[in-house]
């Protein structure tokens, strides 16, 4: 059976034998456990869901049902790395909605960041409740919990995000094979598990997603704007090795607009802002200084690439007093 604590003694995953050896252990116990019957996963495409799928499609294959809920406010190429590497790599048993529309519907004319978020975290349940009532012979939910989850909730510090939320005539017998993991260790089984780096070292992603990146109101081109500049920024990280090395790094488009000229021509358009920041517990946040002559490259490449952005800032503001989202 899969322990529920993690053991005072256990030794922290730190190389590949010892990832290996707690991946045979659990795949013998999801065995066990799961026997011939149905798991329903939500596969957000973050790193936890994504380990808890890889290894889960290792110990009983098609037995699992992965739901991945596109809500429009994912970065750019993810629900296609999800269907990528899920799908036609691992051959998953995968069902992909596009509720793209329904979520920004719901969203129009929203400002207050709470009730954004409350939109957006009712609405996932509800589409992945339609989708498992679809569906025969389910008895098992998988989450991806993992073991500060369980930590932070136990102390009160945040409401558990695997825990309740769901409908409660779904009533399944939960699966959660990494919640005694801390999320170092989450990488490195997942790597051993076959799942690509870019997957495995991705930087922590927020429930709402581009949602909160979106301050005010969503609009539709707004949020656009949001997904195309944080591509380029994650492109230029990579290509100048900060990838990896800096914790977090996005972009947000704020509700406001300024006036700016583009080919002789007076703009009316939106900033954009650029985060980078490093920490350890997420408690203290510490700002990254980009060299200057990166900054310059993502400005041009910004202004000129992102339709209605005609300035670029960057927030040098620490943890506290700044969070590290803006809403």
């Amino acid at each position: 059976m899969i322990s529920d604590r993690r053991p005072d003694d256990m030794v922290r995953i730190t190389t590949p034998e010892l990832a290996d050896a707690f991946i045979e252990e659990q795949l013998k116990a999801l065995r066990e456990q799961i026997g011939d019957k149905k798991v329903l996963l939500a596969l957000s495409g973050g790193v936890d869901s994504s380990v808890v799928a890889a290894m889960l499609i290792k110990a009983v294959g098609k037995q699992l049902v992965c739901v991945h809920v596109n809500h429009g406010l994912l970065r750019k190429g993810e629900p296609e790395q999800v269907i990528e590497v899920f799908k036609n790599q691992m051959n998953a048993n995968l069902i992909y909605v596009d509720a793209t529309d329904r979520f920004l519907d719901k969203l129009a004319n929203v400002s207050d960041p709470e009730t954004k978020r409350k939109i957006i975290g009712n609405e996932f349940i509800e589409v992945f409740a339609e989708e498992a009532s679809k569906l025969d012979g389910i008895e098992f939910l998988a989450q991806g919990t993992i073991w500060p989850d369980i930590l932070e909730s136990e102390a009160g510090i945040k409401a558990h995000h695997n825990a309740g939320g769901l409908p409660e005539d779904l009533q399944f017998e939960l699966v959660e094979p990494v919640k005694i993991l801390f999320k170092d260790e989450v990488r490195i089984v997942g790597e051993r598990l076959g799942l690509p780096a870019n997957m495995v070292y991705r930087q922590p992603f927020p429930g709402p997603g581009l949602g909160v990146r979106c301050p005010g109101a969503i609009t539709r081109d707004r949020l656009e704007a949001v997904r195309e500049s944080d591509a380029i920024l994650r492109e230029e990280f990579a290509k100048n090795g900060l990838e990896g090395k800096v914790w977090q790094y996005f972009t947000v488009v704020p509700d406001f607009k300024s006036t700016g000229v583009k080919d002789g021509k007076r703009t009316f358009d939106w900033p954009c802002i650029i985060r980078a920041i490093n920490t350890t517990d997420v408690m203290e946040v510490t700002v990254e200084h980009l060299p200057n002559e990166l900054i310059d490259h993502l400005v041009n490449r910004i202004i000129s690439e992102v339709d209605g952005i005609n300035r670029v800032l960057f927030d040098y503001t620490p943890k506290p007093p700044a969070t590290v989202e803006y809403e």
